[in-house]
């Protein structure tokens, strides 16, 4: 365990470092020895700590942790019948409910990888992904089955069904005929792979073994996060970030609360009557709720919200500040990738004192620019932003990876530091558009368009240009009526003229993925009407 002492020192400010009795510690220490420190050695020494306390609140009511390992154990027998063991894949396609929990339990204790689908994923996208990954079984939502019809002869279970299943066994089903004793304990645990958002081409898998104790350390130690807080996980679980508060929740024997779909006003309905302390979003959800009429957000009581944990995508303009002024310093801000996951995280007073920062590296985190010849930039100079910590992931399911130097892994973003050693992520270090022989990353412009009163969300993209190459353009949704030429001398009048986009769309909408992120790729094929 690297910087031991600090770590410890973290743990226990977060009451994760607690004492227990002798008779579950010796049983939680044979479940770990058996099953490893990930999800299903983790949950099951939980069950033994704590079997009555609420682990899980969905829309169809409360599960205790024991309930959890019960149906798990129940899950996991299950597929063992249908062959799948050690090794084997299972994909999970699921929104946020009890089903994602059960399936993840399950093909953890027999030792399969779990393979997280987006939800948001097109039909070619989904089959091409699982032709790759060549799962055992998929596990879905009943929501998805068309979706799902273009796959071969994999073996199917429905999660979460609206209807009759048609032959194909369901998870309640399953859980309900199933044996709860425990599982034993396979000759080797699976991985967890996240698919990267697929903003600019097919998701690539990115595997992780176990997370450890060292990565919950360094988010606790700058988000505080407590023991036995309720939290609700807006954010999907399939997602990095989503995922990461379950399995930190793991930990902290957090009683999670999801629901399947994000709505704003639900989000703050949750908040109040399930008394959340913290809550975890990506930025595209702060926006809508700071988008309700005033008298609407008034209803309710979330005054007790002390974290609202953000990721996933770059907070725009000044949304920072505009959340916490509205609901109070409570914003934490995780910068990182599917790769690295994470780098950087901002905190309120971060974030007030240097709007738009990324923040400073967490706990045993470190962050170092480079140049294009594989130098170390100066101090304040922008760089190429390469990441070391104890999650960074393990290659590409596919084959290939991301650049590494000195043992510090690629972000794709490029940034800069500042004189107080806050990170500034300037934008993906393939987004850089020349126009004119200038250089410019779309993220500032964006930004800056983002903060006119009248501008809902902003997104720019480079497109070719006989003349210089490249040139900008943006595309905008916009609250109130303005002009194409209005905004643009807004533009000029914040930033240099080089940067102003040459013309500026107008559109109901930006294309997005479940997670948030804007597909930069389909607005490029957007053209001026």
């Amino acid at each position: 365990m690297q910087n031991a002492p600090q770590v410890l020192r973290v743990l226990a400010r977060s009451g994760m470092v607690r004492p227990i009795g002798p008779l579950a510690a010796v049983k939680s220490l044979k479940t770990v020895l058996d099953f490893g420190i990930g999800p299903a050695g983790g949950f099951t020494a939980l069950a033994l700590r704590a079997p009555r306390k609420i682990g899980l609140i969905d829309e169809l009511g409360e599960l205790t942790f024991q309930q959890l390992d019960q149906r798990s154990n129940a899950l996991a027998h299950a597929l063992a019948e249908l062959g799948v063991g050690a090794g084997d894949g299972v994909a999970i396609m699921c929104r946020n409910h009890r089903g994602f929990v059960d399936a993840s339990l399950a093909a953890a204790k027999v030792g399969a990888d779990m393979l997280y689908l987006n939800t948001a994923f097109a039909g070619p996208q989904l089959v091409e992904v699982v032709e790759r990954e060549k799962p055992t079984v998929v596990i879905y939502d009943q929501e998805f089955t068309q979706l799902l019809s273009a796959l071969g002869d994999v073996k199917r279970i429905v999660a979460w069904k609206d209807s009759d299943t048609e032959g194909i066994p369901d998870i309640e089903s399953l859980i309900a005929s199933g044996s709860t004793k425990p599982v034993k304990a396979p000759a080797k645990m699976g991985r967890i792979i996240i698919l990267t958002s697929g903003t600019t081409g097919t998701p690539k898998g990115a595997p992780r073994s176990e997370a450890g104790i060292d990565a919950a350390a360094a988010l606790l130690s700058r988000i505080p996060m407590k023991r036995g807080q309720r939290i609700h996980v807006a954010a999907p679980l399939f997602h990095t970030w989503g995922l990461a508060h379950w399995l930190l929740g793991m930990l902290l024997e957090t009683t999670i609360v999801v629901t399947r779909r994000f709505e704003p006003e639900e989000f703050l309905r949750i908040i109040d009557e399930q008394r959340c302390e913290g809550a975890v979003v990506i930025p595209v959800f702060l926006q809508r709720v700071l988008q309700l009429p005033v008298e609407i957000r008034a209803k309710y009581d979330v005054s007790g919200l002390k974290v609202v944990a953000s990721s996933g995508s770059a907070l725009p303009g000044d949304l920072a500040q505009q959340w916490m002024d509205a609901f109070g310093e409570n914003l934490y801000n995780v910068y990182g990738s599917t790769e690295v996951a994470y780098a950087s995280i901002a905190t309120p007073d971060d974030m007030r004192s240097a709007p738009g920062t990324a923040g400073k590296p967490p706990l045993g985190a470190v962050v170092r620019l480079y140049d294009a010849d594989d130098k170390l930039v100066g101090p304040l100079d922008s760089g190429r932003i390469f990441v070391g910590n104890s999650i960074l992931f393990e290659g590409y399911t596919g084959g290939g990876g991301k650049a590494v130097i000195d043992g510090l892994m690629s972000s794709g973003d490029v940034g800069r530091f500042d004189s107080e050693g806050r990170l500034f992520v300037e934008g993906r270090d393939d987004d850089m558009i020349v126009s004119g022989g200038e250089n410019l990353f779309p993220q500032e412009v964006e930004d800056c368009l983002v903060r006119h009163e009248a501008v809902v969300e902003a997104a720019c993209v480079g497109v070719e240009d006989a003349d210089f190459g490249k040139r900008l353009r943006g595309f905008v949704v916009v609250s109130t009526e303005i002009t194409e030429d209005e905004l643009k001398d807004w533009v000029k009048a914040n930033l240099a003229r080089f940067k102003v986009p040459r013309e500026i769309i107008f559109v109901p909408e930006l294309p997005r993925n479940a997670t948030g992120k804007i597909l930069k790729r389909e607005l490029v094929t957007w053209t001026v009407e």
